[in-house]
């Protein structure tokens, strides 16, 4: 954590969903939504200004996880990383975003930053978003006019650049389909580091062969991407060795990596492939 010292903004703490919303439609893009601040708070130390915060922890009933075998999964805005991590529902069902939970920060930050943050932060490098992205499911804003749902697919519009409109604000993310088989592995200088590389995988099983697939990976585009020539590789396909090395050299070449503190593009672009590979193989097992 940076020892700067927080810019001055004024903290605003509505009570209610509606008083939420009645406060962004006023300040708009002057107010930032804080949930866990794990990361707003990082950002804001280290330069960001921004006049007026909107803290959602006295709003009641955003914190829940609600597992459906019919419906599927729901996650609303204030339900912590460490409620993933504990809940056996979705170790079961959605291993991708329990994996990529479990890795994610330290204990201390996991019982702050939530999903539906690590969502609205919108970085490449962001494990749930990977695992997400993944998995499908929309996510659900809410405005003065009601709610609306944006597909993941169309969510993350550019570099830390969401669907959100400024009078906004998320209150929940939603996977509507079942978990089927997935996985989500990582890269990293150090255990508990930002992602240098990752992936994560939906595999729709029928037996030895795959129906269908979710292939997205991170750190290798302004945004978190899906791997839809690879998808196309191995759908309606037995998953052999010959046909994972065709994903490996599509990913290589579909990825547009670049240099940054944490690796070089060129590395990146060198292991993309095998790191998807390997992120099936994990799927399947």
């Amino acid at each position: 954590m940076s020892s700067r010292i927080l810019p001055e903004f004024e903290l605003l703490m509505p009570q209610s969903v509606p008083e939420a919303v009645e406060i962004l439609a006023k300040y708009k893009d002057q107010a930032a939504v804080m949930a866990g601040g794990t990361d707003l708070l990082v950002l804001m130390k280290a330069g960001v200004k921004v006049p007026y915060v909107v803290g959602l922890s006295e709003v009641s009933g955003l914190d829940y996880l609600i597992y459906d075998p019919v419906e599927g999964l729901r996650i609303g805005a204030m339900a912590t990383l460490a409620q993933i991590v504990d809940n056996e529902n979705v170790k079961k069902n959605y291993p991708a975003l329990w994996q990529s939970a479990c890795v994610n920060g330290t204990p201390q930050t996991r019982n702050r930053a939530t999903v539906v943050g690590n969502i609205l932060r919108a970085s490449p490098a962001g494990d749930c978003c990977a695992a997400v992205l993944a998995l499908g499911g929309t996510v659900v804003l809410q405005g003065t006019a009601g709610k609306r749902e944006v597909n993941i697919d169309n969510f993350w519009t550019g570099y830390r650049q969401t669907a959100r409109q400024p009078f906004e604000f998320a209150v929940e993310y939603k996977i509507t389909a079942k978990g089927g088989q997935s996985a989500f592995k990582r890269m990293t200088r150090a255990d508990q580091d930002l992602s240098k590389l990752n992936a994560a995988v939906s595999l729709n099983m029928a037996g030895n062969v795959c129906q269908g697939a979710r292939l997205a990976m991170g750190c290798v585009a302004p945004t978190l991407v899906r791997m839809k020539k690879a998808e196309e590789i191995i759908k309606g396909k037995e998953i052999t060795e010959a046909v994972l090395k065709d994903v490996e050299a599509a990913v290589k070449a579909d990825v547009t990596p670049i240099d940054d503190v944490r690796s070089s593009a060129w590395y990146r672009k060198e292991v993309a492939g095998v790191l998807l590979k390997r992120t099936i193989e994990k799927a399947l097992a």
